[in-house]
């Protein structure tokens, strides 16, 4: 489905953005394997070999990789990593925003500095590297981004503050940028997977519960999100765009776009009192409980 196509996945040294690689190679893309092989909150020595690693792997299937270690959380880094591509193999047709770090912490002792490093990562990431393949992409009048989202950015999730505001974020500039490069061919989706990762790893499993929730993320594998990350990625997808897909194990969902669901009107306008008196009571019964777990199924955020 990718074949002579050139595909740049970011955080594909392990986890689901190897997988990506992976699955992306097969299909007969060429790939660029970045990675700058930190560990989960980005902190200590860097390392290039779990993006050796995954271009390894790709070339001994028969396929054709090349590994990059810049960082996606800065500009001039990341205009580097779509160079990569261009002077690899000559052009660049898909970008996978996937690379990802870390900084879990209850909001009100969150620090700056694990706001910045999360949003640099994730949403300033996504931004860099999408805009630095723009110019590619708008001049040959094609292109695809696939970008991951998470639940915990959809839905909300504990401690996880810096890291869910750089999800939604996301789903947002993906939108975007479906709106803006429609008309140069170039289209724009997000993914929230459901795998078990070293990005899911450190959810707590001391409970009963809590033990079984994790059991059931160890049999969502990395692998069980690559085949959606190709299909919108190829020909195939060329009429989807701007929208938000989950892969949970065999199961693929498509996300509803927020809408209005309900208005309270007056003619006279409003005041405050007249709010708490005839606007909220109508408007109450619509409200979303603050539950991370509604009834059409259990979300476990990735």
């Amino acid at each position: 489905m990718l074949e002579g196509k050139v595909a740049i996945v970011t955080g594909a040294g392990g986890g689901i953005g190897r997988e990506i690689a992976l699955a992306m190679a097969l299909a007969g893309a060429k790939v660029v394997v970045n990675d700058i092989g930190a560990s989960l909150t980005g902190i200590g020595e860097q390392s290039a070999t779990p993006g050796e690693q995954t271009k390894a792997i790709i070339e001994q299937r028969g396929g054709q990789a090349v590994t990059n270690t810049d960082s996606v959380a800065d500009w001039e880094s990341a205009k580097r990593i779509v160079a990569s591509a261009m002077d690899a193999f000559g052009r660049v047709d898909i970008v996978v925003n996937n690379a990802g770090i870390l900084r879990d912490q209850i909001f009100h002792k969150m620090t700056p500095e694990e706001w910045r490093a999360v949003i640099d990562v994730h949403l300033n990431g996504s931004f860099y590297v999408s805009r630095a393949a723009a110019e590619p992409f708008r001049a040959q009048g094609s292109g695809a981004f696939v970008h991951m989202t998470s639940t915990s950015g959809l839905i909300g999730n504990f401690g996880q503050a810096n890291y869910s505001a750089a999800k939604l974020g996301i789903v947002a500039l993906s939108k975007s940028i479906a709106l803006d490069m429609q008309r140069f061919g170039v289209r724009s989706n997000c993914i929230a997977p459901f795998a078990w990762s070293r990005m899911t790893s450190s959810i707590p499993a001391e409970t009963p519960e809590q033990k079984e929730r994790v059991e059931k993320l160890k049999r969502m594998t990395p692998e069980k999100n690559a085949p959606l990350a190709v299909f919108l990625a190829s020909d195939a997808a060329k009429d989807v765009t701007g929208q938000v897909f989950a892969a949970r194990n065999n199961e693929i969902f498509l996300f509803s776009q927020p809408r209005p669901i309900r208005s309270s009107h007056r003619s006279e306008g409003w005041t405050p009192e007249l709010i708490a008196e005839h606007a909220m009571p109508a408007l109450r019964g619509q409200f979303l409980p603050l539950d991370r777990s509604p009834d059409v199924f259990s979300w476990d955020p990735v």
